[in-house]
């Protein structure tokens, strides 16, 4: 007998019957970085494959881009390159997969993103970043007290200034950039301050992603080794321990607020914030852009250097492993019954609690990898951010009420600045 378990959404059934559409994020580099930022959850995964740096090979790059865009039934494909630091692997490889994309991209429109923490950016690879229409994903986490706390180099220096210098060549060629920013423990009580600094760096695009990690410290000599890298974990596994840079729920609930109630009253429709966006959306029943704020996942998936392909970029373990891009047809993967459990499982392993809060519909119990809380009465999967989402949910209410308002009637949410 089926039962509420075995639904899926309208969403997730047009997404499946429908022309295949997914977001494939390529690793073609794996976890290999120049940096060691603290809370990095990616450098650990080299273990994988017995602890060795991997890199696409040329050769398999050309299979990846051929199967890629075969799989993809859309009339425009977008790679999204992605590490680790994608940059390491040097400019001769993107213009090897831009000759690819041109030689198998038929008809079809292809756009380029990549994720780089703008360290190794030069004048020529902005040149080429600007003349292949690439958008790019710069990571920074503020000013320096705030930056330079978890995001050092392999020789634990500070990284900041690099990232500037990354920046204004990019923004001397022309090349579009979005900010990507961690709320860590460093973080804490300075989001105004933040905001503001992000806002100068030339984009008008803000991506927050909150840091909530469990570590295990290695073993050395029978005793857990303080001095060394500490491995980030399952919070189920034995001995797992808080990290020490994961921000608390009320630090994060608080971080966003404050910048909220800046944004509402100058920003909205100058500035666009990933969680004001996502939530506006959800007030308006329009599916958001973030995977994390909907109500299932499964259409973002990760490929490794080899062509594994796995359900989630924060679930590259063995469990979630779907197949390979070079053995298995990329479509069936991604439609597979496999990749659709995993994907309804977010809506299904919510506890009681989180299906009766009257903010359930703005957040759908966050994203899965800080589902690690339990209720107060012992229901597992309650997420570990829920009092800081409760408390940004229920202080944007009034605002986001207004703003909704405004598009019913056709007009600009951005009028709601007259309003405040």
């Amino acid at each position: 007998m089926r039962t509420v378990k075995d639904t899926i959404t309208l969403d997730d059934a047009r997404r499946i019957t429908g022309p295949l559409a997914f977001n494939l994020m390529l690793k073609p580099a794996g976890s290999l970085c120049n940096l060691d930022c603290a809370y990095c959850y990616y450098l650990d995964k080299s273990e994988i494959y017995g602890g060795v740096e991997p890199r696409m090979t040329v050769e398999e790059l050309e299979k990846y881009v051929r199967c890629y865009i075969a799989a993809c039934e859309m009339n425009e494909v977008t790679f999204n390159w992605h590490g680790g630091e994608p940059l390491v692997l040097g400019l001769e490889f993107y213009r090897k997969a831009i000759e690819f994309q041109q030689k198998y991209k038929g008809d079809k429109t292809i756009k380029n993103t990549l994720q780089t923490n703008a360290t190794l950016v030069t004048d020529e690879w902005a040149r080429f970043f600007a003349e292949n229409g690439f958008l790019l994903g710069v990571s920074v986490d503020g000013p320096p007290e705030v930056h330079d706390r978890y995001r050092r180099d392999r020789g634990g220096a500070p990284t900041l200034e690099r990232v500037i210098a990354g920046l204004r060549k990019l923004l001397a060629a022309g090349v579009e950039y979005n900010i990507m920013a961690t709320i860590n423990s460093a973080s804490e009580g300075r989001g105004l301050e933040v905001y503001q600094f992000l806002k100068g760096l030339g984009s008008a695009f803000i991506q927050f992603s909150p840091v909530v990690e469990h570590v295990v410290h290695p073993m050395r000599d029978g005793k857990p080794d303080k001095h060394a890298r500490p491995h980030i974990v399952d919070p189920n596994t034995e001995g797992a321990v808080l990290a020490p840079w994961s921000v608390s729920a009320v630090g994060f609930g608080r971080f966003i607020c404050d910048i909220f109630d800046y944004w509402v009253r100058h920003d909205v429709g100058r500035v666009f914030v990933n969680f004001f966006d996502c939530t506006l959306a959800n007030w308006c029943g329009v599916q958001p852009g973030t995977c994390s704020f909907a109500e299932t996942c499964g259409g973002n998936a990760v490929v490794e250097h080899n062509g594994d392909v796995y359900s989630c970029d924060h679930f590259v373990y063995s469990k979630y492993l779907i197949g390979n891009i070079y053995r298995d047809s990329l479509a069936a993967m991604m439609s597979s019954p496999e990749q659709t459990r995993f994907g309804i499982e977010k809506r299904n392993s919510l506890p009681r609690k989180c299906l009766r809060c009257e903010s359930w519909s703005l957040c759908h119990g966050g994203c899965p990898k800080h589902r690690f809380n339990s209720t107060e009465t012992g229901q597992p999967g309650l997420n570990a951010l829920c009092e800081g989402y409760r408390m940004f949910f229920t202080h944007s209410a009034p605002a986001m009420r207004k703003m909704k308002d405004l598009l019913m009637e056709g007009k600009a949410p951005a009028l709601i600045m007259m309003q405040q």
